[in-house]
């Protein structure tokens, strides 16, 4: 019986250095760092760094996918909201990804085609979360917003 191995990526490598309180400045060994605060008032709270890490990562996606098909994104931003458990440890237990894309060319199914494969295919960061977690999507391109998309998982 054989195993095929997965190809492995090169780690990626974190430290995050205490400053006092609930504060840390994280980063790359010798690279920027970002302070992250627990409390919420020198940075952002984990849980907020989390969830700017899935907007980050898979916004980067729909960029390139969008420039691929030819019809690049002009502006982009992308709000996150998790939904946690009331009781400790106030896990996330549902999320929703709201999308504003402008750009000329850009058509609907497109840019719905793009988030989808990024939430669900390339998207490094969402693909590392508890798969059970549901997402749901929004997308408001060139102003004319849309309904949200069934939870993708």
């Amino acid at each position: 019986m054989s195993t095929t191995a997965v190809p492995v990526k090169g780690p990626s490598r974190i430290r995050a250095t205490w400053a006092g309180d609930h504060r840390f400045d994280a980063g790359r060994p010798g690279g920027p760092t970002a302070r992250i605060d627990a409390s919420g008032t020198e940075g952002q709270s984990p849980v907020d760094a989390l969830l700017t890490a899935l907007a980050t990562c898979s916004a980067v996606d729909v960029v390139d996918i969008l420039a691929k098909r030819r019809t690049p994104a002009e502006r982009m931003s992308v709000d996150v909201t998790g939904e946690r458990a009331a009781a400790a440890p106030a896990r996330i237990v549902r999320l929703l990804v709201a999308y504003t894309i402008d750009g000329p060319g850009i058509d609907r199914p497109s840019a719905e085609r793009a988030i989808d494969l990024a939430l669900t295919k390339y998207c490094s960061v969402r693909t590392s979360l508890d798969p059970a977690i549901p997402i749901a999507c929004s997308l408001t391109l060139n102003g004319e917003e849309g309904p949200t998309a069934a939870a993708v998982g």
